[in-house]
């Protein structure tokens, strides 16, 4: 096994099944793309997802518009976007 056939499963390892339209609360601090610190459970909404789930950009009400690129280990779930 090669190490970059090894690193393939580690990366898929960290996806979750997060979807566009989720919404979710922050479990760490994060810092909006405009450098906004964002608070652990502050609440948004997921706007897209980047290569199956091993990032997500997340909307947060406050401040107005923030986005911030997060990981899935750093956000969970609060409700599932309707279907």
């Amino acid at each position: 096994m090669t190490l970059e056939f090894a690193y393939q499963f580690r990366q898929d390892a960290s996806r979750s099944d997060l979807r566009d339209l989720d919404r979710v609360a922050l479990v760490t601090a994060a810092t909006s793309d405009d450098g906004d610190v964002l608070a652990p459970g502050t609440e948004g909404t997921i706007v897209s997802v980047y290569r199956g789930g091993e990032a997500y950009v997340v909307e947060f009400p406050t401040p107005v518009g923030a986005l911030a690129t997060v990981r899935p280990e750093d956000i969970r779930l609060v409700e599932r976007a309707p279907v």
